[in-house]
């Protein structure tokens, strides 16, 4: 009798622990899709769309170096949200990185631009923070950021 309390106590114990929707991941893809959609539209834009969901948009093709999803780069950059709100930037030196120590978006999408070329990146959610967010950035968040790639190192 003692072992089948001890059983129901703890089987209640970990049912309230363990509610579900903490640990649930939020998928914000037809959101993203949409939103992102939206503001190609309302902003004139010309984008490719990849088959991961990335959508890029090449101003200037650039003539350098084109890099891999491995290589070291300098880019000068803003990113920005949807409705325009800045939550990070490069001063025009740019900065220096390795594309495989980056989000998702960015290891895919540089590699479509050259060495000198500029552009954007419209990043869903599941290529750059997810649902849950980092710093100042809101889990399911679309990124946008204008890039100028300037050197493949």
């Amino acid at each position: 009798m003692k072992s089948i309390l001890l059983v129901l106590v703890s089987m209640l114990l970990v049912s309230c622990l363990s509610d579900g929707e903490a640990s649930k991941t939020v998928d914000y893809s037809v959101q993203n899709e949409k939103e992102i959609v939206d503001y190609i539209a309302a902003n004139k834009l010309t984008a490719t769309r990849t088959d991961s969901g990335l959508y890029y948009v090449i101003n200037e093709a650039g003539t350098g170096t084109q890099p891999t999803a491995s290589s070291n780069v300098t880019v000068a950059y803003k990113g920005y949200f949807t409705n325009g709100s800045v939550f990070d930037k490069s001063n025009a030196e740019g900065i220096s990185f390795g594309l495989n120590q980056v989000i998702k978006g960015w290891t895919e999408g540089i590699p479509y631009f050259k060495e000198g070329g500029s552009g954007m990146l419209l990043i869903p959610a599941h290529l750059g923070y997810g649902s849950n967010g980092s710093g100042p950035i809101p889990g399911g968040s679309v990124l946008v950021f204008d890039i100028k790639l300037i050197k493949v190192n």
